[in-house]
């Protein structure tokens, strides 16, 4: 009787929420649930933006002689993003847009350097990491701040906005201001959180709790920002 009783107490201790049954703080958890809520609303509206781009004729060089934008066909990416800062008139296909990527999953590198610096409590480490995280992002959103304007004020005069697109059928900049910005605004969260915790780690705060998990936690949130901007780039500019 003691021993099924004993049996009982121990399967409800492990169970009764006072241990994890995945051996994860509640904190990462969370942050898992958020980020798999937030992974079905992105795959929502790419899967909107395959669909709305499939229903629109796709333009073919090949038959129509030389490219011009109109209104009854997709645009090419490579015809749309193809310029650079500082080198107005060259054509460089999808080049600058490839540099804003290289830089966003190179955040995610350091991202990682700071989560494995934070394992081993080296605060010097974990503040050179996070400061080069935050760079790396705040790069990334001026660099989409001067795609967006470029977009918008066009190659020939009519640029883009919501209902209007020099480019191509209206849903085209309908989609990429909305899907990118979707994504900007993220990045831009991840930025401030990262800040949070750089202050936090410079301040002592981690040090004094005696380990660096949010760290980890924010870690977490800005490899799904990159992960997301991979699929983007994908659907936007290769497709």
């Amino acid at each position: 009787m003691s021993t099924a009783t004993t049996e009982i107490s121990s399967k409800t201790s492990i169970w009764s929420g006072g241990q994890s049954p995945f051996n994860i703080s509640y904190g990462k958890l969370m942050m898992w649930f958020f980020l798999l809520s937030d992974a079905f609303t992105f795959s929502a509206l790419l899967v909107t933006y395959g669909m709305v781009r499939y229903s629109h004729t796709a333009y073919d060089p090949s038959v129509h002689g030389e490219f011009v934008f109109s209104q009854s066909y997709w645009p090419i990416p490579e015809k749309v993003f193809e310029a650079v800062p500082f080198l107005h008139g060259v054509s460089l296909p999808l080049v600058f847009v490839g540099i804003m990527t290289f830089i966003l999953i190179m955040s995610s590198v350091t991202m990682v350097l700071a989560v494995e610096a934070g394992h081993r409590m080296d605060k010097k480490a974990v503040q050179k990491w996070m400061l080069w995280t935050i760079i790396g992002g705040l790069v990334f959103l001026g660099c989409q701040a001067w795609e967006w304007t470029h977009f918008i004020v066009g190659t020939g005069g009519g640029g883009a906005s919501l209902s209007w697109n020099e480019y191509g059928p209206p849903d085209f900049a309908a989609l990429f201001f909305f899907i990118t910005g979707f994504h900007g605004t993220h990045v831009l969260s991840g930025v401030l959180l990262n800040f949070l915790i750089y202050y936090r780690t410079v301040t002592g705060m981690y040090e004094r709790r005696g380990h660096y998990e949010m760290v980890e936690k924010v870690g977490l949130y800005w490899h799904f920002v990159d992960l997301v901007w991979v699929f983007v780039f994908t659907f936007f500019y290769l497709i």
